[in-house]
């Protein structure tokens, strides 16, 4: 009995072990996340040594209030919850000096409170001015002219007129914790790891704008028609987007989002108000100004430090839709020092993002880590990185450099266009030139090299033994007893053991060397392997990938010519990678499609390379929703880059979005569809029997099952056939049979007396038969069986061979396969195909802005008024679709009826509960406010407000001021 207790201690000894072990492993900074290949530092980095680690936090103070400013926080703080988790505001960082006025200006920038104007004076319009950066002496941002933007009243009267999707595909910047903490933690300033020192800092373009060709469409004086029609369309626009806001001030205020159909929030981007920021610019746009001033107060509580809603930040996201919501709506106010707290939120949400940057190649991580005990390590960029979510921070950065000076942040984004460059100027980088591939390793280690340097430092003994040993690869046997070396993450291998079945790699793997007869080689050279060799941007693919311009590429291409505007055409490589993007996208991408009544549209396609080139390209002729901006984008850059050209193929593109919003029953295009090439794009007629053949390819399967059908319906007709000759030929034998009987039966009974039998009976057994009831039954039994078998052998029924009459069942005849034109039709109701489309891949419709983002640019561009009838077309058609009695919701069928749209609850059923199975998403993304809505505003607008030769636009539809 002792041992055995001592075996218990030491069985709870060592469990108790394990567990601290795990928990220690948990809360320590063995995070996988931090592990990195510490790579050189690239030209004019340092890397620094690790940091002391922080004091231990003391207790908090019970006696006082326990809303701290962030600052004051640590690692350890716990507080009680507070509602929404809004903590006042930290202080703003102090702002640069500003430069002296140029004498002829009348403006004064002021940065100090006490500056600001009174409450009841009008404050000056800001114009921006030349200002030196805080961190590098002599750097200057560029000038900008005063806003052009309005400042009237809405109109006195309101008209009752009567979903989601990131602008990459599901989206995991959609990810929302599920259980709110309860304590609060605040993001604190790491240490910089690999800082870049100050004379290697990038710095703004300076000097004079250069000239840059006009975009915008010279516009007359309109008639006092057009003028009323125009106005009349600008005020339901304004009424739906004030329904809109509405909706979202009652149920969600603060909050990301708002569920408009079960009137709801929810907080997928860190819970920061997403859709109040977002939409700033578009209410003062609309010239909501009460609602604008209302929505800056509430900014102004945001607290960028912390969230209970993720442990993560989708730094693409919060940098399109928060900081340039935030830079956008400042600049929209003309810098208005009434609003310089809107400049000082973004310079505090930047100093957060900006430690994405601290990487050993300056390339950001995009899912940042934030809170203390797992943002101190260093980081490395992904292996597996987006091409949109890695490219589209340029104009926001550059704009918040602009307004402050602080040359830092531009420095951080040019490294990474820099990296884009190298990409599309390498020999052979790219399969398709110009264009690059979906996904990228941006680590910046070459983790091949690593390995090989490694096998390089063995001695030359152990490299002889290495030879003479099995190094090959063989199929191991299944089941196999030996033991199977895998690497892990970090590079590092080990042994997954004997015996392994689910989860184990198939197929030939590496195995340990077999022992050699000799004793191993203990020979390893003492030089450090280096844990990283450097390697510029690659494809995460290695030579195959997939090449777009939709969803994880759009916004990448899109900022080339923006960014080129927005530095006053001071720095070429925009214009050059611009360029060379649009010659590839077009040489290898653009199609036009085969669709009833030919019209000259065009859509870009998904290619892919399985060998890292151009000759055997493979395509999917996608049509989606997210590249549908590429109007916008041809159209821009043909304009400023005197490419008349790429205007004319603008429109196409243009117009083959709107064509898929007029083909679908509601009026709106799907998120994702496939469509048929046209062979000849400049002699293209739809063919039937070709797009019957794309809608079944198959047909020629079909055909032979219908051969199968009609051998096995001959040879059914030939079974029935017979089966009914037996059946007829048995009942006519058991009738004959039965006759018979009946006349032998009748002959007995005439030549015998009439009470023989009976008296025969009564004199052999007097008393009656002595056998028990039972058994007398069972000779019955057996006699009637009897019978039965000699029937089946041919006695009495059935001929030799032929089956009883209970055998004689006809089968059921072969089920008949569809032909290819039943397949077609049934194919067509079924799923309420359109003309033209062979699939419709998602159905969805999540509010996206794209399409009339580019009908508005080409409207703009070319003054067209048809534009504008095709962008109303489209407004009415999302607002009848959409509108529930809070808002609007992405839907998820294009093809259902309205009524089927709204029989899950919208606004003509508000009895009905929501029910997830039917229509309604229940979802309106931020990008509503600040993109649908904006653009069909400005479709309807003066020319002269957001005028494109004065603003530039951002990819959430923010307006920077253009320099000039």
């Amino acid at each position: 009995m002792l041992r055995l207790r001592r075996y218990r201690v030491l069985l709870i000894c060592a469990f108790a072990i394990l567990v601290l072990l795990y928990h220690v492993s948990k809360n320590s900074q063995w995070d996988h996340s931090t592990e990195i290949w510490h790579a050189k530092p690239p030209p004019g980095t340092h890397p620094k040594s690790r940091p002391p680690p922080p004091p231990p936090a003391s207790k908090p103070d019970h006696d006082h209030d326990h809303e701290h400013k962030p600052e004051r926080h640590t690692d350890t703080d716990e507080q009680p919850p507070k509602p929404h988790h809004r903590a006042p505001a930290p202080p703003p960082p102090p702002a640069p000096p500003a430069p002296p006025s140029p004498p002829t200006s009348a403006a004064t920038v002021h940065h100090d409170n006490d500056d600001r104007p009174a409450p009841d004076q009008e404050p000056p319009i800001r114009i921006p001015q030349l200002k030196t950066s805080d961190g590098v002496p002599g750097g200057y941002s560029l000038p900008t002219k005063p806003a052009t933007v309005p400042d009237r009243k809405p109109p006195s009267y309101h008209d009752e007129y009567h979903n989601p999707g990131v602008h990459i595909a599901n989206p995991p910047g959609r990810y929302q914790e599920d259980a709110v903490p309860t304590t609060t933690v605040h993001w604190k300033k790491p240490h910089e790891w690999y800082p870049v020192p100050e004379e290697s800092v990038i710095l703004l373009p300076t000097g004079k704008p250069k000239p840059i060709p006009a975009v915008q469409f010279a516009f007359g004086e309109e008639t006092p028609e057009a003028k009323q029609k125009r106005e009349v369309r600008l005020a339901k626009i304004r009424d739906e987007t004030r329904h809109a806001w509405s909706g979202y001030k009652q149920y969600a205020w603060t909050h990301d989002e708002l569920t408009p159909v079960t009137k709801k929030a929810k907080d997928p981007f860190c819970g920061w108000a997403a859709t109040l920021v977002d939409a700033l610019d578009t209410l003062w746009i609309m010239g909501l100004k009460g609602e604008f001033d209302e929505a800056v107060e509430a900014v102004k509580e945001i607290d960028f430090t912390t969230t209970p809603y993720r442990e993560d930040i989708p730094v693409f996201e919060t940098i399109i839709r928060y900081l340039g919501g935030l830079v956008g709506a400042y600049d929209v106010t003309g810098n208005d020092p009434k609003y310089r707290s809107l400049l000082d939120k973004a310079v505090e949400l930047a100093e957060i993002l900006m430690s994405v940057f601290d990487t050993p190649n300056r390339l950001p991580i995009l899912y940042y880590n934030w809170k203390p005990p797992y943002n101190v390590n260093p980081k490395q960029a992904s292996v597996n990185t987006g091409v949109a979510e890695l490219g589209s921070m340029s104009m926001e950065f550059t704009r918040l450099a602009q307004l402050t000076g602080k040359q830092r942040y531009y420095d951080a984004i040019a490294r990474i266009t820099n990296a884009f460059e190298e990409l599309q100027n390498r020999v052979n980088g790219t399969a398709i030139p110009g264009v690059f591939p979906e996904h990228l390793d941006a680590s910046g280690c070459n983790r091949t090299a690593v390995r090989l340097a490694a096998t390089e430092n063995i001695s030359d003994a152990a490299q002889n033994q290495a030879a003479d040993d099995d190094l090959g690869q063989s199929p191991e046997p299944y089941g196999s007893q030996s033991s199977v070396v895998t690497r892990n993450d970090s590079g590092s291998t080990q042994d997954t053991g004997a015996g392994q079945t689910a989860g184990s790699p198939r197929g030939p793997q590496k195995r340990y060397p077999p022992r050699s007869a000799s004793a191993p080689v203990n020979a390893m050279r003492q030089p450090k392997i280096p844990e990283c060799v450097p390697q510029p941007l690659i494809s995460a693919t290695y030579g195959s990938g997939s090449y777009s311009m939709g969803g994880s590429q759009d916004s990448t291409y899109e900022y080339f010519p923006k960014q080129y505007l927005l530095l006053g055409g001071l720095e070429p490589k925009y214009r050059t990678m611009h360029e060379k993007t649009v010659d590839g996208a077009t040489k290898h991408l653009l199609f036009r499609p085969m669709v009833e009544g030919d019209p000259d549209i065009l859509f870009a396609a998904k290619a892919y390379s399985s060998d890292g080139t151009a000759n055997k390209l493979s395509y999917e002729w996608e049509v989606t929703h997210l590249t549908c901006f590429l109007g916008g984008m041809y159209g821009l850059g043909g304009k400023i880059f005197n490419r008349p050209g790429d205007v004319e193929i603008a429109k196409k593109l243009a117009d083959g979005c709107v064509w898929a919003y007029d083909v679908m029953p509601l009026g709106v295009m799907p998120e994702s569809a496939m469509v048929m090439p046209c062979k000849y794009p400049d002699d293209c007629h739809f063919d039937m029997e070709a797009w019957y053949a794309a809608l079944d390819p198959n047909a020629q399967w079909r055909e032979t099952q219908m051969d199968d059908y009609y051998d096995r319906l001959a040879e059914w007709k030939k079974r029935k056939a017979e089966i009914l000759r037996q059946k007829a030929e048995q009942k006519r034998r058991q009738a004959e049979e039965a006759q018979k009987q009946a006349a032998e039966e009748e002959e007995r009974t005439r030549s015998r007396p009439v009470n023989a039998t009976l008296q025969d009976q009564e004199a052999r057994d007097p008393d009656g038969s002595s056998l028990p009831e039972s058994e007398l039954e069972a000779q019955d039994t057996a006699s009637t069986a009897g019978l039965q078998k000699r029937d089946s052998q041919g006695g009495f029924g059935t001929a030799p061979g032929q089956l009883p009459m209970a055998g004689l069942t006809v089968p059921p005849p072969p089920a008949k396969p569809l032909t290819h034109k039943e397949f077609i039709a049934q194919r067509l109701e079924k799923e309420r195909i359109p003309p033209g489309f062979v699939t419709l891949n998602d159905k969805r419709y999540i509010l996206r802005p794209e399409a009339i983002e580019s009908v508005w640019y080409m409207y703009r561009i070319t003054g067209d008024p048809t534009w504008q009838e095709k962008g109303w077309r489209m407004f009415e058609a999302v607002v009848r679709a959409t509108r529930t009695e809070a808002g609007h919701t992405a839907i998820r069928d294009v093809t259902a009826s309205p009524s089927e749209v709204h029989a899950s609850g919208g606004s003509d059923t508000t009895t009905t509960p929501y029910d997830h199975d039917h229509q309604m998403e229940d979802s309106m993304e931020s990008f509503w406010l600040a993109e649908t809505l904006k653009y069909f505003y400005l479709l309807f607008e003066t020319p002269d407000v957001v005028s494109l030769d004065e603003w530039v636009l951002n990819t959430e539809a923010h307006p920077f001021r253009r320099p000039g």
